[in-house]
């Protein structure tokens, strides 16, 4: 009996009112077949975007500019990261590299808040509040990241396992890459019976790669051309190398001769020409190479036979043949490398003056080594945190923008309860960029590249009505300009023109953008650009208009010098993919619903048993 049969049953239960039955056929609808199972409470947030649409607005007494005109653009996000992470699905999605988020660990320790009130340990729904509070907002950052994107999230033991399992049924357990544990500090717990010295970070890819994972000679002309994620290399340890023998290749290591599983074409007897004592592969495990290369190899001296000459075979592998190649990576982060808990906190206390203004932040060397993991420097990258805290992960992608040259973009998120967005984030990181002194009078130089651009969120009524549609208008303007990269209005063709009839911007960088608000100024505004030498860069173009209608007929005359964008249906349209559905109103409207979800699911599945009982006619290939 699939859910619309036993829907139809419930509709004919005796004793019942029409609201009783509708909510016991939503609790039906809400139940999953598969996977992590917890009783969904709903946020109020949730509540006030079924009705309401959000929208981002600058606060331009805020944004910091560079000097610098390739200054990457940070954006600064104040306001609930569910409304936020709504207004990024229209700006970002798909657009997102790298997401770290640090998100409560639900200790019952005042640490969760939940519809405004702190969830403590004896909550009988304690855990099916944050698994709820963690899913919607998962949901939406995976449509934020890029093919090759990545997320790491920041967790303990209190929600480390409902953890992994919502995020392989979010993200797919083929894309799960590993559980980093992070040794997050060095002193002893002194107060209990075991001293838990560390932390997890949950990794997810977008997309995993599933073959060549590891950049080798054998496929290094299109290792970087494939979008789907992996890590890249790092730099390859020097110490790890010596020449004891005086090798004229250079200083070498010696790597183990032998590699998993068993191919019988690699199994074959090694004699040690010192001892004459023969070798096998190890159980389970084959050689490296043929044996026609084997002889090459010895003959070519790049076999050893341990330090005394009478162990079993080694690999000779000289430095430069590895560092074009780099080295893995392990996923134990250490503190000596990453930093603890402690690290962090007096990192903070430096910025301001001694003060601690914030409880337990992340040192910035975990970040950027995490970073360092899954980005170049030579490629654009867009970082998001929207558990953002003090706002280390901003911090830590200038700073490693300041070391290795990049220009990764970061995008924070935070509420202001406390005041800590505009105290405590956005303070931090003006100081970062503009410089500051620490209580030992030390004067740290500023990180100046760098561009930082404060907003806030604000609610709009989700109806379309004309007088919506205008505040619309006028307020997504700031979004577009973020969607684009562009924030500098200028005169259009050399003219002047009114702000509520259209806005123009260009970055000085071949990215221009129009903003048009009224129809009657199309023409006026065809007749500009026409007048004008054209330079071969085009402008985007958006018309605000109620429909979709992009205006196509009216921008004939330099139709080679623009790209047409209709709005705000595609905000609309856009956020209807993220926004919470709206409950249907009858009992009726709910049960057309799983009546159509139970005829999608009856059709797959007679796809499915076609394509089996074509498989079973195919001969070879695994069970």
């Amino acid at each position: 009996m699939n859910k619309y049969e036993l829907a139809k049953k419930i509709t004919q239960l005796e004793g019942l009112t029409n609201e009783e039955k509708a909510s016991l056929v939503e609790l039906l609808r809400s139940q999953k077949k598969y996977g992590l199972v917890w009783e969904d409470k709903p946020e109020e947030i949730e509540k006030r975007l079924a009705d309401e649409l959000p929208v981002l607005t600058e606060v331009p007494e805020r944004a910091i500019v560079s000097d610098s005109p390739d200054a990457p653009n940070h954006i600064l996000i104040e306001g609930d990261n569910l409304e936020a992470l709504t207004t990024l699905a229209y700006t970002h999605e798909g657009k997102i590299d790298v997401i770290y988020i640090d998100p409560p660990y639900n200790t019952g320790n005042k640490d969760f808040v939940y519809n405004d009130s702190f969830v403590d340990r004896e909550d009988g729904y304690r855990h099916s509040k944050w698994l709820s509070f963690m899913n919607k907002r998962l949901q939406i950052a995976k449509s934020l990241l890029s093919t090759g994107g990545v997320i790491f999230i920041s967790i303990d033991d209190n929600e480390q396992a409902q953890l992994k399992l919502l995020c392989d049924e979010i993200f797919g357990t083929q894309n799960y890459i590993t559980s980093f544990p992070w040794h997050s500090r060095q002193s002893l717990q002194n107060d209990t019976d075991i001293s838990v010295n560390h932390e997890y970070i949950l990794c997810f890819a977008k997309k995993r790669r599933v073959k060549d994972r590891r950049l080798k000679p054998s496929n290094a002309s299109t290792w970087f051309n494939d979008d789907d994620f992996v890590f890249y290399p790092i730099s390859v340890d020097n110490e790890k190398f010596s020449n004891p023998d005086n090798d004229p290749r250079g200083p070498w290591k010696a790597d183990p001769f032998d590699a998993p599983h068993i191919r019988p074409n690699l199994t074959y007897p090694i004699i040690n020409p010192n001892t004459g004592v023969e070798h096998l592969p190890p159980s389970g495990r084959h050689w490296r190479i043929s044996k026609e290369k084997f002889f090459s190899a010895l003959a070519d001296n790049r076999i050893l036979f341990g330090k005394n000459g009478k162990g079993r075979p080694q690999l000779k592998v000289f430095l430069n043949e590895k560092e074009d190649y780099g080295s893995i990576a392990n996923s134990w982060l250490e503190a000596e490398k990453y930093g603890t808990a402690t690290h962090g906190s007096k990192e903070l206390q430096n910025i301001f003056g001694g003060n601690k203004v914030f409880t337990s932040p992340k040192p910035t060397n975990l970040i950027k080594e995490l970073l360092k993991l899954v980005s170049l420097p030579n490629k654009p990258v867009t970082v998001l945190d929207f558990f953002a805290g003090s706002g280390t992960t901003l911090h830590a992608t200038m700073q490693l923008n300041a070391e290795d040259g990049g220009h990764r973009k970061c995008i924070l998120v935070t509420n202001n309860e406390n005041n800590i967005c505009e105290n405590v984030t956005y303070e931090r990181n003006k100081r970062v960029i503009q410089g500051y002194t620490t209580p030992k009078g030390e004067n740290i130089e500023g990180l100046h590249a760098n561009n930082l651009r404060y907003y806030r969120t604000t609610l709009l009524s989700r109806d379309k009505s004309a007088k919506n549609m205008r505040q619309l208008v006028r307020l997504a303007t700031d979004m577009l300009c973020i969607k684009n990269d562009i924030y500098t209005e200028t005169t259009f063709c050399g003219k002047n023109i009114n702000p509520n009839i259209a806005r123009y911007f260009d970055n000085g960088q071949g990215n221009r953008m129009l903003v048009i608000y009224e129809e009657r100024a199309i023409q006026l505004l065809v007749n500009l650009m026409s007048q004008t030498e054209y330079d071969g860069i085009k402008t985007m173009v958006y018309v605000f208009s109620p429909g979709a209608d992009p205006y196509t007929d009216d921008f004939e005359d330099v139709a080679e010098r623009v790209k047409l964008c209709a709005l705000p249906s595609a905000i609309y349209e856009t956020y209807k993919r993220v926004l919470p559905k709206r409950k249907p109103k009858f009992l009726d409207e709910a049960l057309q619903e799983m009546k159509e979800q139970a005829e999608a699911e009856a059709n797959i599945q007679q796809t499915l048993d076609f394509g089996e009982y074509e498989n079973s006619n195919q001969e070879g290939g695994e069970a």
